[in-house]
């Protein structure tokens, strides 16, 4: 088979040749963008999910959904060491310049722009005892207007982005459109920062302006946001994004490879299935590696097997590894004890199964280490940091990786 015609894409958030399987999430978004056209009341919109299922990707292709109906859009990939200021500024002036040319009036989007500059100076570092930022942690957003004075520059985030995002959304309305705002890794926002984005959703949906936050992150993001705000179960539209069934896995593989009039046989896409596990990543990994090794058309279950270890290898140094290397002895020995916890004894007494993606009670991984479990906390809060687990309910802890725990119980102790 020809290595350069190989159309699957294992990358991260690089979308896949046949998105498979989110047809459901694409057209709740459509209905989503056409109601709040309409001027009807909807609410803002979380993905969650492992990572490796493509929140990403479809992330992407949302935000290129509200483009195609014109409306003005910003994307931001949030991190635990930054602000949300800096980073939804810089969204919002790249929705806002969308939306200008449209305006008839360019003293609105002046007045506007001033406001965005008067929040982001707010978020300017200082450093030790009060001295100036340095240059490179100032944002030089590029806008000639001067600050505005009394208008989202409180100091407050919460203040300041309620009324940054209603000027916002008043603009969009003035065209007749939207704004939309995505932001990716969404459970790394600082406590003050979910708090105030949440306060500001709110805002928007009592007024029923057309502005919407769409969000993606970790299986835990509900419970981020419930512990910012109370109402926050009411206030998102939450949808879960897991691994692909067996007919949308198999249109992942065979779409782009008819495509290229390549056919797979039936019991190569049993073994890719069971291989991948329906995980959209894992998907295009073995997708490709097979590709690449397969002979001729019909690609075959041998073509598979022969293709495997260079998918796992590869998998094992990218997906996984990279991770692993991330966590220290204290916290690879805690994630250790939760992969054999993970084997689970089947039903009725039946052979062992690897229930690889399930919660782990905290109070069994310190009783199989031999610890109190307070003494444990410290490697599992670090490895929640690093966003190596998260803990979905009170007393539990998961893998936020697929098949992490299978890989954890191939390496050396």
């Amino acid at each position: 088979m020809d290595p350069v015609r190989n159309p699957y894409a294992p990358g991260a958030g690089q979308r896949p040749p046949e998105l498979a399987g989110r047809g459901r999430e694409l057209d709740v978004f459509d209905i989503v963008l056409e109601r709040i056209a309409r001027g009807r009341p909807e609410r803002s919109l979380m993905l969650t999910g492992l990572r490796g299922v493509g929140k990403t990707v479809l992330l992407n292709t949302l935000r290129s959904q509200a483009i195609n109906r014109l409306w003005g859009s910003g994307k931001i990939e949030a991190r635990p060491d930054q602000s949300l200021r800096r980073p939804v500024a810089a969204a919002l002036h790249m929705a806002v310049r969308e939306l200008a040319p449209r305006h008839r009036a360019p003293d609105r989007i002046d007045a506007f722009l001033g406001v965005l500059k008067a929040f982001a100076q707010r978020s300017a570092p200082t450093g030790r005892g009060g001295s100036a930022p340095k240059l490179r942690d100032r944002w030089q957003p590029g806008i000639d207007v001067p600050a505005a004075s009394g208008r989202a520059d409180s100091g407050d985030i919460e203040i300041d982005l309620v009324e940054l995002l209603s000027d916002a959304a008043a603009v969009a309305s003035d065209v007749g459109t939207g704004i939309a705002v995505f932001i990716d890794e969404m459970q790394d926002l600082g406590p003050e920062d979910v708090s105030a984005l949440c306060a500001a959703c709110h805002e928007l949906s009592q007024l029923g302006a057309p502005l919407i936050v769409v969000g993606a992150g970790l299986p835990h993001l509900p419970a981020v946001l419930s512990a910012a705000k109370s109402y926050s179960e009411r206030l998102f539209r939450y949808q879960r994004i897991d691994r692909l069934d067996r007919i949308a896995a198999d249109q992942a593989l065979c779409a782009p490879a008819e495509r290229e009039d390549v056919e797979y046989e039936q019991k190569a896409l049993d073994l890719l299935y069971e291989k991948s596990g329906g995980y959209p990543y894992f998907v295009q990994a073995y997708g490709k590696a097979t590709w690449d090794h397969a002979p001729r058309s019909p690609i075959t279950a041998a073509d598979v097997r022969v293709a495997a270890p260079e998918a796992e290898a590869e998998l094992a140094v990218g997906f996984f590894g990279s991770r692993f290397e991330r966590a220290t002895p204290a916290e690879r020995e805690y994630m250790r004890a939760m992969a054999t916890l993970s084997l689970v004894e089947g039903e009725s007494g039946g052979p062992v199964r690897d229930d690889m993606d399930a919660a782990v009670p905290t109070a069994e991984i310190a009783r199989a280490l031999g610890r109190k479990p307070a003494s444990l906390s410290p490697a599992r809060d670090a490895l929640i940091k690093k966003g190596l687990i998260y803990s979905g309910e009170r007393g539990t802890v998961a893998f936020t990786v697929p098949h992490f725990g299978r890989y954890l119980r191939t390496q050396p102790a």
